[in-house]
Order: C-alpha cells, then structure tokens, then sequence
C-alpha cells in the first residue's frame, strides 16, 4: 500500500474498475468499494459493507442517480438498500449511512483518501 501527502493512498489501476460499475479493494484492514461512473465522469468510494445485513457488497451494487438534482447513488445488490455516493446517506432507510472517501484518478491510477 503506497501512501502519499495527506493519507492518500494508491488504491488499483484505473483498468481495474468496470465502466459504470465497481469493484473492492483492501486498503489495510477496510474493503472499500470503488465506483467508475463512466456516464457522470467520475469516481466514487465507499465502504463495501452493507449496514442493513453486515455484508461485504456494496462494490457489487447498481449505480445510478436520483431526484431532480441526479445525485449519483449504490443500490446494495441485495436488499436494494439505495445510499448516496457523494453523502452516505441510506435514500431508503434513515436509520442506515456509509462512510465514503474522496478519490483522485492521475495517470491510470485511483487513488483514496483514507
């Protein structure tokens, strides 16, 4: 794990990552869900567990945007659990929230700010 200025730290390649769609990885002791939205122009990252069932799904989700103002969103893949890719916030159940992370893309590498 390569660490620069002020916890950022190299996450995979750019390549790694499906168009419009996510993938994990495992930044020290944290998954953290990665989010090529190809359609907006940009990256996203959050936690990868689910808070709903405590599962490790969240990269696995649909992504989209919602509302007047297209707020891009995850849908977790299995219970439809819909939060905010730039807030956290659960859109569907105000109880729930993840933790998301701003991500940097230079020269085919995503980087993430823990």
């Amino acid at each position: 794990m390569e660490t620069l200025i002020d916890n950022w730290v190299l996450a995979c390649r750019t390549s790694d990552i499906p168009e419009n769609g996510g993938a994990c990885v495992k930044l020290g002791d944290e998954q953290i869900a990665i989010f090529n939205f190809t359609r907006r122009g940009e990256w996203f990252a959050t936690q990868n567990l689910c808070p709903h069932k405590q599962q490790m799904v969240l990269s696995r989700g649909m992504i989209g945007s919602t509302g007047a103002s297209c707020e891009p969103k995850v849908a977790c893949p299995f219970h439809k659990n819909t939060f905010s890719l730039l807030t956290g916030e659960c859109l569907t159940n105000e109880e729930l929230s993840i933790k998301t992370y701003s991500v940097r893309v230079e020269d085919g590498k995503v980087y993430i700010n823990l």
